[in-house]
């Protein structure tokens, strides 16, 4: 197969035959566009920075290559892969998908992160698995006891790396790459490349492939987007409008604090919403009940902070509302990021106060273009914060939803 080929399926990646089956089974038979650029670079061997939206499916792009070099070495020792993921929910995604695989290859791994006991995963790694899925700090804390040694890793991944340096393990990265063998093949995967991954990537990689899917810093197409200008004391009755709407049938809401976190997942409680709340200050336990529970519809909201932003892995999330609008331009794609997934459609709402200007100017300065507003009889004024020179503001949305807004009233 080459990079060329406009239609490949996963039968033309020369995948071991094992893994070729499970993607079978789970009736997997198209890669996306990342997968088909990664996978062929990653089975020569070779070091790959690769860059794509969240939701186009990275994990696959970097496993099922690794796993196939792994099998066909045909030896069994420790800890010969290791990926970095930057939190719990991520860690435990990643190395569930890795497992349907292992199993078929004959292989074990392991997922070790902050939040839960020691003692089991310390367990886990001595008794021996071929990949290690860890979040920086938690890795630490084994490393520092003894619990494991990385004298045989062949492959190292970067998931999410940019989302790893946003939340300061670049330290951390540091001391690992310290305890790992220099003669390796590096796999780096992100949504976004800033200066600081271009840094990394020239002190632990060598010669690396560049792949780059999609244009960086832009949500996929299938997102539709919709502003509200609204004065804050304004924002929990337009998020009730909202999910009463028919047509949502689950709803990601995004704030900034984990304050306000609980105390709007326990108003929409309180106005008969099935909500519950996931954020940093949760047992590991707790955010999982969280997760389970919104995953099999015994909540149609799920209130969280950003550590839900990036890495859940859940393909039905029909709206997304930024109750708090995002500092940062990255932090919005990643939210929006979390609707729309695996080519389904998706609408992302923010609510925007007078006071937000400078964070919305950002966003829409690094989308280049102005989201589309929904005002409504009363509402404050916003300006228009991007006008590209010479060119009238393009809205998002507006073609691709055909005519019918997102809120519509009745």
């Amino acid at each position: 197969m080459t990079n060329n080929d406009p239609h490949p399926t996963f039968d033309d990646f020369n995948l071991d035959e094992r893994c070729a089956r499970v993607l079978h089974r789970m009736k997997i038979t198209t890669p996306t566009p990342v997968q088909a650029q990664a996978i062929p670079l990653a089975l020569q061997g070779k070091d790959l920075v690769a860059t794509a939206q969240t939701g186009t499916g990275k994990t696959l792009a970097f496993s099922l290559p690794a796993l196939t070099r792994l099998a066909r070495k045909g030896k069994s020792q420790k800890n010969r892969m290791l990926v970095l993921a930057p939190t719990r929910e991520l860690c435990i995604q990643v190395e569930q998908v890795i497992t349907d695989f292992c199993k078929a290859l004959g292989m074990h791994s392991a997922p070790i992160y902050g939040g839960v006991g020691m003692h089991p995963q310390t367990a886990s790694l001595k008794r021996g698995c071929d990949i290690v899925v860890a979040t920086p700090g938690r890795l630490l804390d084994h490393l520092s006891r003894g619990a494991l040694n990385f004298k045989n890793l062949e492959v190292l991944v970067f998931d999410e790396a940019d989302r790893m340096l946003d939340m300061g393990f670049l330290p951390d990265i540091h001391r690992i790459l310290k305890q790992l063998p220099r003669k390796r093949q590096t796999l780096m995967f992100s949504a976004t490349f800033p200066p600081a991954i271009e840094r990394l990537t020239r002190d632990m990689m060598h010669n690396p492939e560049r792949v780059s899917v999609g244009m960086e810093s832009t949500p996929v197409d299938t997102v539709r987007q919709l502003l509200i200008p609204v004065r804050d004391e304004e924002k929990f009755k337009m998020l009730l409008e909202i999910l009463n709407k028919p047509g949502l049938d689950s709803a990601l809401v995004f704030l900034r604090t984990i304050r306000r976190t609980d105390r709007i997942a326990r108003m929409l409680k309180k106005a008969g919403q099935k909500a519950t709340a996931i954020h940093g200050d949760l047992a590991q336990s707790q955010r999982q009940r969280a997760l389970e529970g919104f995953r099999n519809g015994k909540y149609k909201i799920l209130v969280a902070t950003d550590v839900a932003a990036r890495g859940l892995d859940i393909d039905d999330i029909s709206h997304v509302v930024n109750y708090d609008i995002p500092q940062h331009p990255d932090d919005y794609l990643h939210r929006i990021g979390r609707t729309a997934r695996a080519t389904r459609e998706g609408d992302a709402i923010t609510f925007a106060t007078p006071a937000d200007h400078t964070a919305l100017g950002a966003i829409e300065q690094a989308l280049g273009y102005n989201i589309e507003r929904h005002e409504y009889e009363g509402a404050p004024r916003m300006i228009t914060i991007f006008s590209p020179p010479g060119k009238g503001a393009k809205k998002s949305g507006g073609g691709r939803r055909r005519g019918r807004s997102l809120l519509r009233r009745r």
